[in-house]
């Protein structure tokens, strides 16, 4: 039976599920970790490293290590956005030739899809080693705000990994699945969900017969650990500065060790009052001293240093259920999920604001991927026993004249939906119409996103204002828009279907696909190759420890010199196929060697 994973692609931090029976349960990597770190470096012999190992070797390579790459995906390289991460970022930032952002790794340039396409191939990879089979199918999550370019990004990085994304669910709605399947609930839920890069409230209802109906979602896909990270850098890079004049952020190595350093101050005083941070020999001045960094944090220090940020996702809050239409007390229960929900600070503005406890029922770092889990397994079968009704994050609708923006479908329309709007010419013998396709929530057309364009042409000439032009968007449950301009007296009508662009050609994704796909062969072949050199070696080491008892045991007879010859024999050639690196070859020795291996320990035996 075909089998469809989920994915939580995570700005610190990746998982992956699997429904298995009636349990979604989250698939351990090799590490037995249930979660891999969202990070890729690329050594200077030119190898990539995804995950722990990536994270391992951070501080030393730090130039060519991409963490957080989530908060760049489908970003164009003029935002606001990107321009904070190139003043904090230890790796290489360029623009890339349509206007998006890449990222520089030794001597190649990488696409922002096709890093987080890494991170989702390890994901495949970790499930296809527990499952023992090829896994195509996938349903991956992203952050309920995200827009149409972003998601598309997220496809297409799935696309580079080998993967059929199936369906991109929001994050808050996945978490909600886990946490209401199978419990046939009657609630009214809010999902507060913080974690390393993004944040989202998503209020929903979860009826007793499995529906999971999304009223609105709202969030900032630019809140969250990373930002917690942040302050506490910049208190220390403050600190050190005014007593040695020495800007730490110049170099990268340093850079990277606050950044470590500030992450595990900030894990630690989520269980303690505080904490000591000591980076020795963090920085080398001119005159060849070392000097070193220590400070104690508090969890008061922390908690003043990042209040702005905490009542920033109050502040959501509040919008969310405004969109809702609903009062606090009509939330029956507030769900928390990603690591910054840890944060003590955080708990108790939950609590506050929503006049409650929040639930701690479900695994923060794991909900989400369970979530995804359970949604891919219900697209698969085909189950109605559990209906999702999601909504769209943004407005959409088109520029009119004076550059204002002109929304047809409203933020947290339920999907899939259509909505149509009558619109005249706002030229005189106007015999064409340039319809812009946007998303987003200001008035003024040029701050929203551009999703696509397309021209009504042929219009009859005739005064301003006289030909009445009917616009119809449509969206589809996997939040394709389409959208079709219709001249309401001729009928003559011109459409689109609204592809959001990730920043890549088609043949650029083509060229990572093949490229992935040898990236794996190469993977296989190295990990087939350790396996047979392991257990080769192994048993090399177990005869050589017996090679002196059974040489002075046999010596005497022709026999046992004969023996012995053929097993330095055996040894020889294992020893000559491992340093050619053939698995096959190592693999032939194995059988060789454990035949040695026996004999050996036969001869040592009957002596005793």
């Amino acid at each position: 039976m075909e089998r469809v994973i989920g994915i939580d692609l995570g700005t610190t931090n990746s998982c992956v599920a699997l429904l298995e029976g009636e349990s979604p349960t989250v698939i351990p990597n090799r590490g037995g970790y249930k979660t891999t770190p969202s990070m890729v470096a690329v050594t200077e012999a030119g190898k990539r490293l995804v995950g722990h190992i990536a994270k391992r070797q951070a501080i030393t390579n730090a130039e060519n290590t991409v963490y957080a790459a989530k908060r760049l995906i489908g970003r164009k390289w003029n935002s606001p956005q990107v321009k904070n991460t190139l003043m904090t970022s230890s790796y290489v930032i360029v623009e890339g030739p349509h206007d998006d952002v890449r990222l520089k790794l030794r001597d190649k340039t990488y696409s922002v899809p096709e890093i987080s396409s890494m991170i989702l191939q390890e994901m495949k990879i970790v499930a296809e080693d527990y499952l023992g089979e090829p896994v195509a199918k996938a349903v991956v999550t992203v952050p309920a705000y995200f827009n149409d370019n972003q998601r598309q990004a997220t496809k297409d990085a799935g696309a580079i990994a080998g993967l059929d994304v199936i369906r991109i669910i929001n994050e808050p709605t996945a978490a909600a699945l886990a946490y209401g399947f199978g419990k046939d609930l009657d609630k009214t839920v809010a999902v507060y969900d913080l974690g390393g890069g993004t944040f989202d409230v998503s209020v929903l209802e979860i009826g007793a017969h499995g529906v999971f109906k999304v009223i609105a979602t709202t969030g900032d896909t630019f809140l969250g650990g990373e930002d917690f990270d942040a302050r506490i850098i910049d208190w220390l890079v403050s600190s050190f500065a005014a007593e040695h004049d020495i800007d730490l952020r110049q170099d990268r190595m340093a850079l990277q060790r606050l950044r470590d350093g500030a992450e595990k101050a900030k894990c630690e005083l989520s269980s303690v009052r505080e904490t000591e941070i000591n980076l020795p020999f963090i920085i080398s001045t001119g005159r060849n001293e070392a000097l070193h960094l220590q400070k104690t944090l508090t969890r008061n220090t922390l908690e003043s240093l990042t209040e702005d940020l905490i009542e920033r996702t109050t502040t959501i809050c509040r919008e969310a259920l405004n969109d809702a239409r609903l009062d606090i007390d009509e939330i029956d229960d507030v769900v928390l999920v990603g690591g910054m929900t840890r944060m003590p600070a955080i708990q108790a503005a939950v609590t506050t604001y929503f006049g409650r406890e929040p639930n701690k029922g479900v695994h923060p770092d794991e909900v989400v991927a369970l979530g995804a889990s359970i949604q891919g397994a219900a697209l698969l079968e085909d189950k109605h026993e559990m209906i999702l009704l999601d909504v769209t994050p943004h407005a959409l609708g088109i520029m009119t004249f004076g550059s204002f923006f002109e929304e047809l479908i409203p933020q947290n329309t339920t999907v899939p939906t259509s909505q149509a709007k009558v619109f005249t010419t706002s030229r005189d013998n106007q015999t064409a119409v340039k319809i812009l396709v946007m998303q987003g929530e200001s008035k003024n057309a040029e701050e929203n996103e551009l999703l696509g364009e397309f021209i009504l042409t042929g219009l009859r000439r005739a005064p301003k204002g006289e030909i009445e032009i009917e616009v119809t968007f449509e969206i589809n449950t996997d939040g394709i828009v389409s959208v079709h301009a219709k001249d309401m007296e001729t009928g003559q009508a011109q459409s689109i279907q609204v592809t959001a662009t990730s920043g890549l050609t088609q043949d650029e994704i083509t060229e990572m696909i093949h490229s992935a796909k040898d990236y794996l062969v190469e993977r296989r072949t190295d990990e087939d190759f350790e396996g047979a050199k392991q257990e080769a070696e192994t048993l090399m080491a177990e005869i050589e420890k017996m090679f002196p008892e059974v040489e002075r045991i046999v010596a005497s007879s022709d026999f046992g010199r004969d023996a012995i010859s053929k097993a330095r024999t055996v040894l020889e050639r294992a020893r000559e196929a491992i340093s050619r690196k053939d698995a096959d070859a190592v693999r032939e020795q194995v059988e060789g060697l454990a035949r040695t291996q026996r004999m050996f320990k036969g001869v040592v035996s009957r002596a005793q």
